[in-house]
């Protein structure tokens, strides 16, 4: 059978036939289809002369009919800011209905009870669906780090004869049936020029580029037990590959230019993907989650109401902070929400101490709102901004030129950042486990006896940056082409020797000591001292162990920077060791 004829015969099955005109208006193939398929179908054996399915074609059926489904709810919804900062995305109401549920209330009608949620962020909230609908978490511990490429990889053993749906989506009808012949992949009949994928005459999905659209991609889909099979079996496989860590799961699907498995056409006006806040307020403008405290918060420092905040777009996830873009009376913001854990790691009172002494200094973006207690803070979006280019000298000298200019300024604050008392406290916030490197205790020794050659060269303190890193220099230019400096995210700022952010710069772009020394060079014009440019060694060797603990506190809450914490490490150990030679 082909799609067309799958589609009459279980057309015919599901409903008690009348006529061909009929079958034609609802499955949405042409008449001539209709009855070319019919013919074809008595042919082969599927129906009988009077129009009525014969055994060979219940058992065929029966053979193919849905039985399970899979709920992929474990990503944090990145797009969904402010929202995702209080609810997880599965769990947001459209018309007084949490998208999940209606998605299992729907399974239900098809008849399928046996549903697996894919759970990660915020995966407590999805607990009460255990005893309310009878369903089974499997939590996906990794949804930090890895796409839902590997969501349903941990499903793997539950895809044959499955629905496959993000939770995400919103049916106004309901998708499922109790009757399937043939696995396939929803798209909407909508343009989309993100999508990858575009149907074909033949209901084929095949790739496109993505600056000449497709269809648009719903990510629903049904699998059959023989595709089932190829899919799991690439799972394992591309699951054990970092190069689809960020992969979603259709990948799976593409073979030799096109989806190894067909297209289902739905209207664009019947199922809705909800992937920001505009989707969610366009669909339903009363839901209860578009009352945000945080847009509440936003609204209220600039004097407006909160519908007239619009165009919400999500920033780049920090390693520390989320923050979304929004406009709001002809104008752009910034707001920036901490992120899990940080409550433990910053002291929001003293971060805004600091932005109230560089205020109007012209060091740092222009500050709106900033809240002492939860961090929440609010600034003018700077226009035509880039950061700086961490290998690029001009811009190298532009940034060591502000930042000793800041320094010189002597500015003075009530508290101190001790960057060996915060190795103890990072590492103490592990609750007890061990390091995960083998030679831990060996190397923090090794860099805790660096202190007194610190102590011995140490400048006068003054209110240091801390995080002076290459993406906190933002490089500003007015509509009169003038170009300035400003610093960003003082979260650690405090008193210091400010040769510590000469280090810091360097160790999170991930120099080598060539590098390193023509940074201490563009600081120091006029030349550095020997026992500067030892110490500033020290001040690597011990920010490395600084970020290298911080990671692995991010790690047990699940975030796992890679590469970055690999290296802070490095430094750690390989600084000791220049230190240890420079000083011989």
């Amino acid at each position: 059978m082909n799609i067309q004829e799958s589609d009459i015969l279980n057309l015919i099955i599901t409903n008690t036939y009348t006529n061909q005109r009929k079958l034609a208006e609802v499955s949405g193939h042409s008449l001539g289809i209709v009855n070319r398929s019919i013919r074809q179908l008595i042919i082969e054996g599927y129906l009988d002369e009077s129009i009525h399915p014969t055994e060979k074609a219940i058992s065929n059926i029966q053979e193919s009919t849905p039985r399970r489904a899979v709920i992929l709810a474990a990503g944090f919804g990145m797009r969904m800011v402010p929202i995702n900062t209080e609810t997880p995305k599965g769990l947001l109401e459209v018309h007084g209905e949490p998208l999940i549920e209606r998605q299992v209330k729907q399974l239900h009608e098809a008849g399928i009870h046996e549903i697996y949620v894919v759970v990660g962020f915020m995966k407590e909230q999805y607990e009460y669906l255990i005893d309310d609908y009878g369903v089974e978490l499997i939590v996906n511990a990794d949804y930090a780090s890895k796409n839902n490429l590997h969501s349903l990889y941990l499903a793997r053993e539950h895809l044959a004869n499955a629905y496959i749906i993000p939770c995400d989506i919103w049916c106004d009808c309901n998708p499922f049936q109790k009757h399937e012949l043939y696995s396939w992949y929803m798209v909407s009949d909508l343009v989309d020029n993100d999508s990858s994928v575009r149907v074909n005459r033949k209901l084929e999905l095949t790739t496109v580029s993505h600056s000449s659209g497709g269809n648009s991609m719903i990510g629903i889909s049904y699998l059959l037990k023989k595709d089932a099979d190829i899919i799991r079996e690439r799972l394992i496989r591309f699951d054990a590959d970092p190069r689809y860590y960020n992969k979603f799961w259709e990948e799976t699907l593409y073979e030799k230019g096109k989806m190894m498995i067909p297209a289902k056409v739905a209207h664009a006006s019947d199922i809705v993907e909800i992937n920001t806040f505009e989707q969610l307020r366009e669909l339903d403008s009363h839901s209860n989650h578009l009352q945000s405290e945080i847009l509440e918060i936003a609204a209220a420092a600039l004097h407006t109401e909160p519908d007239n905040i619009s165009n919400i777009t999500v920033l780049k996830k920090g390693m520390t902070n989320r923050s979304f873009l929004f406009d709001c009376n002809s104008t752009k913001h910034i707001m920036r929400i901490p992120g899990e854990g940080t409550d433990q790691l910053i002291n929001r009172r003293e971060e805004a101490q600091v932005y109230q002494v560089i205020k109007d200094k012209g060091l740092c973006d222009d500050i709106e709102y900033i809240n002492p207690e939860n961090g929440y803070k609010l600034t003018r979006f700077l226009e035509n901004a880039r950061v700086c280019d961490p290998d690029n000298p001009d811009d190298l000298a532009k940034c060591m030129k502000k930042l000793r200019q800041f320094h010189e300024m002597k500015l003075k604050v009530d508290h101190h950042f001790d960057v060996f008392k915060q190795i103890e406290f990072y590492e103490s916030l592990w609750n007890g486990r061990s390091s995960i490197y083998r030679d831990y205790q060996k190397t923090k020794e090794h860099v805790f006896s660096l202190q007194s050659y610190i102590e011995k060269y140490k400048e006068a303190e003054v209110l240091t940056h801390i995080d002076a890193v290459p993406d906190n220099f933002l490089f500003a230019t007015d509509a009169d082409g003038n170009e300035d400096i400003r610093l960003i995210d003082w979260e650690y700022a405090g008193m210091q020797d400010p040769h510590l952010d000469i280090a810091m710069f360097c160790i999170y772009s991930l120099y080598n000591r060539e590098q390193v020394d023509r940074l201490i060079s563009l600081y120091f014009p006029e030349g550095c001292p020997d026992t500067t440019r030892i110490k500033i060694y020290c001040y690597i060797a011990a920010a490395g162990l600084l970020w290298s603990n911080w990671c692995e506190y991010k790690r047990h809450l699940g975030v796992d920077f890679g590469e970055y914490s690999l290296r802070q490490y490095r430094y750690a150990k390989e600084y000791y060791r220049i230190v240890q030679k420079e000083e011989i």
